[in-house]
């Protein structure tokens, strides 16, 4: 038997363990009672980041914006589809490079949009530049299989 996933409350911040094989089945928060899964992705500040990636077991999608970037305006609408199409595999958030400058120097974010995928706590890929809906999913699922 597989270890359980542990997910981060999008509202409380609570961790939850869920077995894997009930991902799919809607888990609610233990602590709130609400989706662990909303179908889109999360805005968070940079201690909310580092408690997903610290704690949460799921890989997670990151698109570093801001919101004076057209072509982050131009990739929000995908990545927001994106989150239907991933969840419940991966997290997506969202993390504005203006309102978090540290977060985003601690990654190096040189031009945005930058998409970066973080498994066990630490960054594994990362793309800068707009894509598509079909190439974006298909890029986190090769990313994370390998």
């Amino acid at each position: 038997m597989s270890e359980p996933e542990i997910l981060i409350c999008p509202v409380c911040d609570a961790a939850n363990r869920v077995p894997h094989a009930r991902l799919a089945d809607a888990p609610r928060c233990g602590k709130c009672k609400v989706p662990l899964f909303e179908g889109k992705p999360l805005a968070l500040d940079a201690r909310r980041f580092d408690r997903l990636i610290g704690i949460g077991t799921l890989p997670v999608l990151v698109d570093f914006w801001a919101e004076w970037c057209g072509p982050c305006k131009a990739m929000a609408p995908t990545f927001a589809a994106a989150a239907r199409d991933l969840e419940p595999d991966f997290r997506l958030v969202k993390i504005d490079t203006e309102a978090e400058q540290p977060l985003a120097h601690r990654y190096a974010i040189r031009s945005i949009p930058t998409l970066m995928l973080v498994a066990g706590g630490r960054e594994v890929a990362r793309q800068s530049g707009v894509m598509d809906r079909a190439s974006l999913v298909r890029w986190a699922r090769t990313t994370a299989a390998s």
